[in-house]
Protein backbone atom coordinates (compact mmCIF):
# COMPACT_ATOMS: atom_id res chain seq x y z
CA UNK A 1 0.00 0.00 0.00
CA UNK A 2 2.45 2.28 0.80
CA UNK A 3 4.20 2.05 -2.41
CA UNK A 4 1.06 2.67 -4.21
CA UNK A 5 0.78 6.07 -2.07
CA UNK A 6 3.65 7.01 -3.27
CA UNK A 7 3.01 6.46 -6.80
CA UNK A 8 0.12 8.01 -6.68
CA UNK A 9 1.62 10.90 -4.85
CA UNK A 10 4.12 11.42 -7.37
CA UNK A 11 1.68 11.38 -10.31
CA UNK A 12 -0.17 14.28 -8.41
CA UNK A 13 3.08 16.56 -8.29
CA UNK A 14 1.66 17.53 -12.13
CA UNK A 15 -1.79 19.00 -12.87
CA UNK A 16 -3.19 16.06 -14.23
CA UNK A 17 -5.74 16.66 -17.10
CA UNK A 18 -6.82 13.34 -17.69
CA UNK A 19 -6.40 10.35 -15.81
CA UNK A 20 -7.86 6.78 -16.66
CA UNK A 21 -7.99 3.99 -14.23
CA UNK A 22 -8.52 0.49 -15.58
CA UNK A 23 -8.22 -3.25 -15.81
CA UNK A 24 -10.21 -4.98 -13.12
CA UNK A 25 -8.69 -6.91 -10.70
CA UNK A 26 -11.71 -9.26 -10.06
CA UNK A 27 -15.56 -9.31 -11.45
CA UNK A 28 -17.11 -7.93 -8.45
CA UNK A 29 -15.71 -4.74 -8.99
CA UNK A 30 -18.45 -2.40 -10.43
CA UNK A 31 -17.42 -0.24 -12.73
CA UNK A 32 -15.08 -1.11 -16.08
CA UNK A 33 -13.33 2.10 -16.55
CA UNK A 34 -12.74 5.16 -14.44
CA UNK A 35 -12.03 8.69 -16.10
CA UNK A 36 -11.02 11.84 -14.89
CA UNK A 37 -10.87 14.67 -16.88
CA UNK A 38 -10.27 18.38 -16.23
CA UNK A 39 -13.20 20.53 -16.93
CA UNK A 40 -13.86 24.36 -16.42
CA UNK A 41 -16.79 26.34 -15.72
CA UNK A 42 -16.91 29.84 -15.01
CA UNK A 43 -13.19 30.22 -14.49
CA UNK A 44 -13.39 27.57 -11.62
CA UNK A 45 -11.21 24.31 -12.00
CA UNK A 46 -12.71 20.65 -11.38
CA UNK A 47 -12.45 17.40 -12.09
CA UNK A 48 -15.12 14.98 -14.38
CA UNK A 49 -15.48 11.55 -13.31
CA UNK A 50 -17.24 9.29 -15.67
CA UNK A 51 -17.47 5.39 -14.32
CA UNK A 52 -18.59 3.11 -16.83
CA UNK A 53 -20.11 -0.04 -16.50
CA UNK A 54 -21.40 -2.31 -19.06
CA UNK A 55 -24.55 -0.37 -19.78
CA UNK A 56 -24.52 2.94 -18.54
CA UNK A 57 -22.02 5.50 -17.73
CA UNK A 58 -22.32 7.75 -14.40
CA UNK A 59 -21.23 10.99 -13.69
CA UNK A 60 -19.50 13.14 -10.60
CA UNK A 61 -18.07 16.02 -10.40
CA UNK A 62 -15.08 16.67 -7.65
CA UNK A 63 -13.07 19.20 -6.55
CA UNK A 64 -9.31 19.30 -7.40
CA UNK A 65 -7.45 19.08 -4.38
CA UNK A 66 -9.43 15.95 -3.37
CA UNK A 67 -8.40 13.96 -7.01
CA UNK A 68 -5.55 12.13 -4.86
CA UNK A 69 -7.72 10.92 -2.43
CA UNK A 70 -10.18 9.36 -4.83
CA UNK A 71 -7.64 8.09 -6.90
CA UNK A 72 -6.35 6.34 -3.98
CA UNK A 73 -9.96 5.36 -2.92
CA UNK A 74 -10.92 3.63 -6.75
CA UNK A 75 -7.03 1.87 -7.27
CA UNK A 76 -6.50 0.17 -4.02
CA UNK A 77 -7.74 -3.36 -4.51
CA UNK A 78 -9.65 -2.65 -7.21
CA UNK A 79 -7.46 -1.74 -10.77
CA UNK A 80 -4.25 -2.60 -12.03
CA UNK A 81 -3.76 -0.13 -14.50
CA UNK A 82 -3.37 4.05 -13.97
CA UNK A 83 -2.87 6.18 -17.08
CA UNK A 84 -2.59 9.79 -16.51
CA UNK A 85 -1.44 12.77 -18.83
CA UNK A 86 -0.19 16.09 -17.66
CA UNK A 87 0.79 19.20 -20.02
CA UNK A 88 4.44 18.09 -19.57
CA UNK A 89 4.51 14.17 -19.10
CA UNK A 90 2.48 10.74 -19.75
CA UNK A 91 2.75 8.46 -16.47
CA UNK A 92 1.84 5.16 -16.80
CA UNK A 93 1.37 2.65 -13.23
CA UNK A 94 0.50 -1.22 -13.07
CA UNK A 95 0.26 -3.08 -10.26
CA UNK A 96 1.20 -6.79 -10.57
CA UNK A 97 -0.95 -9.58 -8.98
CA UNK A 98 1.15 -9.63 -6.06
CA UNK A 99 0.74 -6.47 -5.67
CA UNK A 100 4.08 -4.85 -6.72
CA UNK A 101 3.75 -1.46 -8.08
CA UNK A 102 5.74 0.11 -11.29
CA UNK A 103 5.09 3.54 -12.08
CA UNK A 104 6.81 4.96 -15.61
CA UNK A 105 7.05 8.39 -16.71
CA UNK A 106 8.01 10.07 -19.99
CA UNK A 107 8.54 12.99 -21.06
CA UNK A 108 5.76 14.42 -23.64
CA UNK A 109 4.27 17.49 -25.39
CA UNK A 110 0.29 16.86 -24.24
CA UNK A 111 -0.90 20.35 -25.74
CA UNK A 112 -3.42 18.50 -28.12
CA UNK A 113 -4.94 16.21 -25.38
CA UNK A 114 -5.51 19.21 -23.58
CA UNK A 115 -6.90 21.11 -26.26
CA UNK A 116 -9.16 17.89 -27.11
CA UNK A 117 -10.39 17.71 -23.70
CA UNK A 118 -11.28 20.80 -23.38
CA UNK A 119 -13.06 20.62 -26.92
CA UNK A 120 -14.74 17.64 -25.62
CA UNK A 121 -16.54 19.86 -22.98
CA UNK A 122 -20.28 20.23 -24.74
CA UNK A 123 -20.76 23.81 -25.39
CA UNK A 124 -24.82 23.53 -24.04
CA UNK A 125 -27.01 26.08 -24.60
CA UNK A 126 -28.74 25.28 -20.64
CA UNK A 127 -25.40 25.08 -18.83
CA UNK A 128 -24.61 23.15 -15.38
CA UNK A 129 -24.52 25.80 -12.87
CA UNK A 130 -27.53 28.14 -14.19
CA UNK A 131 -30.00 28.16 -11.86
CA UNK A 132 -32.97 27.34 -13.42
CA UNK A 133 -35.42 26.87 -10.86
CA UNK A 134 -38.28 24.48 -12.20
CA UNK A 135 -35.67 22.32 -12.81
CA UNK A 136 -34.55 22.31 -9.46
CA UNK A 137 -38.28 21.58 -8.45
CA UNK A 138 -38.74 19.00 -11.04
CA UNK A 139 -35.25 17.04 -9.93
CA UNK A 140 -32.49 17.25 -12.92
CA UNK A 141 -30.77 20.35 -11.23
CA UNK A 142 -29.76 20.37 -7.08
CA UNK A 143 -30.20 23.63 -5.37
CA UNK A 144 -26.37 24.76 -6.70
CA UNK A 145 -27.57 24.13 -10.37
CA UNK A 146 -25.99 20.70 -10.79
CA UNK A 147 -26.72 18.11 -12.95
CA UNK A 148 -28.55 15.19 -10.36
CA UNK A 149 -25.98 12.61 -11.96
CA UNK A 150 -28.88 9.53 -12.18
CA UNK A 151 -30.91 12.42 -14.33
CA UNK A 152 -27.32 13.26 -16.44
CA UNK A 153 -29.24 11.80 -19.41
CA UNK A 154 -32.50 13.75 -19.26
CA UNK A 155 -30.58 16.77 -19.15
CA UNK A 156 -28.45 15.64 -22.23
CA UNK A 157 -31.73 15.07 -23.58
CA UNK A 158 -33.23 18.28 -22.85
CA UNK A 159 -30.11 20.34 -24.13
CA UNK A 160 -30.19 18.52 -27.34
CA UNK A 161 -33.62 19.06 -27.96
CA UNK A 162 -33.26 22.91 -27.43
CA UNK A 163 -30.49 23.36 -29.88
CA UNK A 164 -32.34 21.43 -32.43
CA UNK A 165 -35.11 24.28 -31.56
CA UNK A 166 -32.35 27.02 -31.54
CA UNK A 167 -30.80 26.18 -34.96
CA UNK A 168 -34.12 26.24 -36.35
CA UNK A 169 -35.25 29.66 -35.17
CA UNK A 170 -31.79 31.49 -35.13
CA UNK A 171 -32.77 33.26 -38.79
CA UNK A 172 -35.95 34.22 -38.08
CA UNK A 173 -37.03 37.08 -36.01
CA UNK A 174 -39.80 36.12 -34.15
CA UNK A 175 -41.47 38.12 -31.50
CA UNK A 176 -43.63 36.15 -30.08
CA UNK A 177 -45.03 31.82 -30.89
CA UNK A 178 -47.52 29.87 -29.57
CA UNK A 179 -46.29 26.15 -28.56
CA UNK A 180 -48.12 23.17 -27.77
CA UNK A 181 -46.87 20.40 -26.38
CA UNK A 182 -48.76 16.94 -26.90
CA UNK A 183 -48.14 14.41 -24.17
CA UNK A 184 -46.09 16.97 -21.84
CA UNK A 185 -46.03 14.40 -19.08
CA UNK A 186 -43.54 15.77 -15.95
CA UNK A 187 -42.81 18.82 -18.03
CA UNK A 188 -39.43 18.58 -18.38
CA UNK A 189 -39.12 19.84 -21.69
CA UNK A 190 -41.88 22.54 -21.25
CA UNK A 191 -40.48 24.17 -18.85
CA UNK A 192 -36.74 24.02 -20.40
CA UNK A 193 -38.44 25.58 -23.58
CA UNK A 194 -40.65 28.24 -21.94
CA UNK A 195 -37.09 29.25 -20.34
CA UNK A 196 -35.25 29.15 -23.55
CA UNK A 197 -37.78 31.51 -24.97
CA UNK A 198 -38.64 34.00 -22.36
CA UNK A 199 -35.30 34.21 -20.60
CA UNK A 200 -32.69 33.06 -23.27
CA UNK A 201 -33.98 34.34 -26.48
CA UNK A 202 -36.37 37.22 -25.03
CA UNK A 203 -39.49 35.74 -27.29
CA UNK A 204 -42.96 36.11 -25.92
CA UNK A 205 -44.66 32.62 -26.03
CA UNK A 206 -47.93 31.38 -24.89
CA UNK A 207 -47.11 27.75 -24.05
CA UNK A 208 -49.98 24.57 -23.93
CA UNK A 209 -49.10 21.18 -22.20
CA UNK A 210 -51.05 18.30 -22.60
CA UNK A 211 -51.42 15.12 -20.81
CA UNK A 212 -53.69 12.57 -19.76
CA UNK A 213 -52.69 12.52 -16.53
CA UNK A 214 -54.79 14.23 -13.78
CA UNK A 215 -52.60 14.75 -11.10
CA UNK A 216 -49.14 15.83 -13.74
CA UNK A 217 -51.29 17.99 -14.97
CA UNK A 218 -52.23 19.69 -11.42
CA UNK A 219 -48.26 19.64 -10.60
CA UNK A 220 -47.29 21.26 -13.60
CA UNK A 221 -49.72 24.08 -13.41
CA UNK A 222 -48.43 24.73 -9.36
CA UNK A 223 -44.96 24.58 -10.54
CA UNK A 224 -45.86 27.62 -13.38
CA UNK A 225 -47.75 29.27 -10.76
CA UNK A 226 -44.77 29.19 -8.58
CA UNK A 227 -42.34 31.01 -10.69
CA UNK A 228 -45.48 33.67 -12.27
CA UNK A 229 -44.82 31.77 -15.60
CA UNK A 230 -48.06 33.64 -17.00
CA UNK A 231 -48.17 32.28 -20.45
CA UNK A 232 -47.50 28.61 -19.59
CA UNK A 233 -50.63 26.25 -18.47
CA UNK A 234 -51.12 22.66 -18.68
CA UNK A 235 -54.65 20.92 -20.07
CA UNK A 236 -56.02 17.80 -19.24
CA UNK A 237 -56.76 15.95 -22.64
CA UNK A 238 -55.92 13.63 -25.15
CA UNK A 239 -53.76 14.11 -28.84
CA UNK A 240 -56.62 12.43 -30.36
CA UNK A 241 -59.68 14.61 -30.62
CA UNK A 242 -57.66 17.95 -29.13
CA UNK A 243 -59.27 21.14 -30.15
CA UNK A 244 -57.58 24.08 -30.27
CA UNK A 245 -59.04 27.40 -32.60
CA UNK A 246 -56.29 30.05 -32.63
CA UNK A 247 -53.00 30.04 -34.23
CA UNK A 248 -50.65 27.33 -33.40
CA UNK A 249 -46.61 28.26 -34.60
CA UNK A 250 -45.12 24.99 -32.83
CA UNK A 251 -45.66 21.48 -32.39
CA UNK A 252 -43.16 19.57 -29.87
CA UNK A 253 -43.75 15.81 -28.75
CA UNK A 254 -41.14 14.02 -26.62
CA UNK A 255 -42.05 10.10 -27.13
CA UNK A 256 -45.61 10.34 -27.59
CA UNK A 257 -46.65 6.73 -28.06
CA UNK A 258 -47.17 5.01 -31.17
CA UNK A 259 -50.34 6.65 -33.28
CA UNK A 260 -50.40 9.38 -30.75
CA UNK A 261 -47.21 11.14 -32.71
CA UNK A 262 -49.66 10.37 -36.23
CA UNK A 263 -52.60 12.95 -34.19
CA UNK A 264 -50.01 15.31 -33.23
CA UNK A 265 -48.86 15.36 -36.62
CA UNK A 266 -51.89 15.87 -37.64
CA UNK A 267 -52.90 18.60 -35.32
CA UNK A 268 -50.29 20.51 -36.44
CA UNK A 269 -50.38 20.01 -40.36
CA UNK A 270 -54.41 21.32 -39.44
CA UNK A 271 -53.40 24.46 -37.80
CA UNK A 272 -51.12 24.70 -40.55
CA UNK A 273 -47.97 25.34 -37.89
CA UNK A 274 -44.99 26.76 -38.98
CA UNK A 275 -42.41 24.47 -36.84
CA UNK A 276 -43.09 20.68 -35.46
CA UNK A 277 -40.53 19.08 -33.82
CA UNK A 278 -41.70 15.40 -32.68
CA UNK A 279 -39.75 12.44 -30.88
CA UNK A 280 -41.63 9.43 -31.83
CA UNK A 281 -41.88 6.15 -29.39
CA UNK A 282 -43.16 2.76 -29.81
CA UNK A 283 -44.07 2.39 -33.27
CA UNK A 284 -46.43 -0.92 -33.03
CA UNK A 285 -49.14 0.42 -35.68
CA UNK A 286 -46.88 -1.03 -39.03
CA UNK A 287 -45.05 -3.62 -37.27
CA UNK A 288 -48.82 -5.61 -36.63
CA UNK A 289 -49.70 -4.91 -40.41
CA UNK A 290 -46.57 -5.55 -42.36
CA UNK A 291 -46.46 -8.57 -44.86
CA UNK A 292 -45.12 -8.91 -47.97
CA UNK A 293 -44.04 -12.07 -50.42
CA UNK A 294 -41.19 -11.09 -52.21
CA UNK A 295 -39.63 -9.10 -49.36
CA UNK A 296 -40.70 -11.43 -46.65
CA UNK A 297 -36.71 -11.42 -45.61
CA UNK A 298 -37.52 -8.24 -43.51
CA UNK A 299 -40.38 -9.58 -41.80
CA UNK A 300 -38.70 -13.33 -41.49
CA UNK A 301 -36.62 -12.25 -38.17
CA UNK A 302 -39.27 -10.64 -35.33
CA UNK A 303 -35.94 -8.29 -33.99
CA UNK A 304 -35.49 -7.26 -37.82
CA UNK A 305 -39.24 -6.53 -38.59
CA UNK A 306 -39.43 -4.49 -35.49
CA UNK A 307 -36.63 -1.93 -36.51
CA UNK A 308 -37.94 -2.27 -40.29
CA UNK A 309 -40.82 -1.20 -39.08
CA UNK A 310 -40.09 1.73 -36.73
CA UNK A 311 -38.09 3.12 -39.07
CA UNK A 312 -40.70 2.68 -42.08
CA UNK A 313 -43.31 4.26 -39.61
CA UNK A 314 -41.15 7.82 -39.58
CA UNK A 315 -40.02 7.69 -43.24
CA UNK A 316 -43.50 7.12 -43.90
CA UNK A 317 -44.34 10.18 -41.59
CA UNK A 318 -41.47 12.43 -43.14
CA UNK A 319 -43.04 11.66 -46.59
CA UNK A 320 -46.36 12.51 -45.52
CA UNK A 321 -45.37 15.66 -44.12
CA UNK A 322 -43.38 17.34 -47.29
CA UNK A 323 -46.12 16.32 -49.09
CA UNK A 324 -48.30 19.05 -47.06
CA UNK A 325 -45.76 21.41 -47.57
CA UNK A 326 -43.25 21.07 -44.98
CA UNK A 327 -39.31 21.22 -45.26
CA UNK A 328 -38.57 17.73 -43.21
CA UNK A 329 -35.53 16.07 -41.81
CA UNK A 330 -35.08 12.69 -39.25
CA UNK A 331 -32.92 13.79 -36.84
CA UNK A 332 -30.52 11.59 -34.41
CA UNK A 333 -31.50 12.83 -31.68
CA UNK A 334 -29.21 11.40 -28.72
CA UNK A 335 -27.02 8.69 -28.96
CA UNK A 336 -28.70 5.37 -29.31
CA UNK A 337 -26.48 3.63 -27.04
CA UNK A 338 -28.76 5.84 -24.19
CA UNK A 339 -32.40 5.26 -26.10
CA UNK A 340 -33.11 3.29 -29.47
CA UNK A 341 -36.05 5.86 -29.68
CA UNK A 342 -33.21 8.39 -30.84
CA UNK A 343 -35.22 9.52 -34.22
CA UNK A 344 -36.48 13.64 -34.46
CA UNK A 345 -38.64 14.57 -36.85
CA UNK A 346 -37.54 18.25 -37.54
CA UNK A 347 -40.42 20.13 -39.68
CA UNK A 348 -40.31 23.66 -40.99
CA UNK A 349 -43.32 24.90 -43.67
CA UNK A 350 -42.03 26.14 -46.87
CA UNK A 351 -43.02 26.11 -50.27
CA UNK A 352 -42.27 22.90 -51.95
CA UNK A 353 -42.72 22.06 -55.00
CA UNK A 354 -45.64 20.25 -56.67
CA UNK A 355 -43.03 17.63 -58.21
CA UNK A 356 -41.22 16.67 -54.84
CA UNK A 357 -44.87 16.52 -52.91
CA UNK A 358 -45.71 14.36 -55.77
CA UNK A 359 -42.95 12.07 -55.43
CA UNK A 360 -43.10 11.97 -51.66
CA UNK A 361 -46.46 10.91 -51.53
CA UNK A 362 -45.63 8.16 -54.76
CA UNK A 363 -42.89 6.73 -52.40
CA UNK A 364 -45.59 6.45 -49.29
CA UNK A 365 -48.08 4.75 -51.56
CA UNK A 366 -45.42 2.37 -52.99
CA UNK A 367 -44.12 1.21 -49.41
CA UNK A 368 -48.02 0.99 -48.15
CA UNK A 369 -48.36 -1.67 -51.40
CA UNK A 370 -45.15 -3.96 -51.34
CA UNK A 371 -46.05 -4.11 -47.55
CA UNK A 372 -49.81 -4.31 -47.09
CA UNK A 373 -49.54 -1.34 -44.80
CA UNK A 374 -52.62 0.97 -43.38
CA UNK A 375 -50.85 4.30 -41.37
CA UNK A 376 -52.75 6.40 -39.41
CA UNK A 377 -51.42 9.72 -40.67
CA UNK A 378 -51.58 9.01 -44.30
CA UNK A 379 -55.75 8.21 -43.74
CA UNK A 380 -56.46 11.18 -41.70
CA UNK A 381 -54.65 13.35 -44.54
CA UNK A 382 -56.61 11.27 -47.35
CA UNK A 383 -59.59 11.60 -45.20
CA UNK A 384 -59.59 15.70 -45.25
CA UNK A 385 -58.35 15.66 -48.74
CA UNK A 386 -55.33 17.12 -47.46
CA UNK A 387 -52.73 14.36 -49.59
Amino acid sequence: MKELINAIHKIMQQEIIKLVISNKMNVDVTYNKITFVLKENDAKQYYQIEKSTDKQVFHENIDMDILEEKLLEYVSSNYKQVDAWSNVATFELKISKKGKVHLGMKKSDNVKLVNKEHNKEKNYILKEGMIIEPLIDLGIFTKEGRVVNSKYDKYKQINRFVEIIDDEIKNNDFKELTILDFGCGKSYLTFVLYYYFVQIKKINVKMIGLDLKEDVIEKCNDIAKKYNYENLHFELGDINGFKYNNKVDMVITLHACDTATDYALYNAIKWDSKMIFSVPCCQHEINSQIKTESLSILTKYGIVQERISALMTDSVRANLLECVGYKTQLLEFIDISHSPKNILIRASKVNISVDKREKALAEVNALINQFNLNPTLFNLLKKDNLI
